[in-house]
């Protein structure tokens, strides 16, 4: 098993040719194959430059042609708005006056009720403890049950109002 080794020997360089069977090739091919000094790994660099050759060629025609298409998109962008000047000035002025509406209604909403008087007691009980207990605010644990149980009434009041 590793009486000879695996790699051929310096010594062998030369290729020989040896067929199973009558060959229908000439005496001249066979000692041109015989004499060539390509190798399979000089074929595959060729067929690789090859390839690469014909991509890089394909990718010229794909960005020509995009490159083309992009243009002709911006010409018809560029009609399509030359075209369309006049109807800039009227959809300016509609879109202003919607702009205008919206913020009609906003400022409709915008008005805030006061807190009822219960949810601020809470809210300064809060503040006040943490102030005291600035280094501490643990220990303003009741305050702060105190007034999540006041907002949570406030929510459920506004909640069935709604839905009522």
């Amino acid at each position: 098993m590793g009486s000879s080794s695996s790699k051929p020997e310096a010594s062998q360089s030369s290729h020989v040719w040896k067929a199973s069977s009558p060959v229908g090739i000439s005496h001249d091919v066979v000692e041109s194959l015989q004499s060539s000094s390509e190798t399979d790994t000089t074929r595959a660099q060729t067929l690789e430059l090859a390839v690469q050759a014909r991509v890089a060629s394909e990718l010229r025609k794909l960005e020509a042609q995009e490159s083309a298409m992009l243009k002709a998109a911006q010409d018809k962008i560029s009609e399509l708005v030359a075209g369309d000047d006049d109807d800039k000035q009227s959809g300016r002025q509609a879109v202003s006056k919607e702009v205008e509406a919206l913020r009609a209604r906003l400022d409709k909403r915008k008005q805030l009720k006061a807190l009822p008087d219960s949810v601020e007691q809470a809210r300064g009980d809060v503040v006040r403890c943490l102030m005291e207990n600035d280094r501490r605010p643990l220990d303003c644990w009741k305050e702060v049950v105190a007034f999540k149980e006041e907002v949570r009434r406030l929510e459920k009041g506004w909640v069935e109002k709604v839905v009522s």
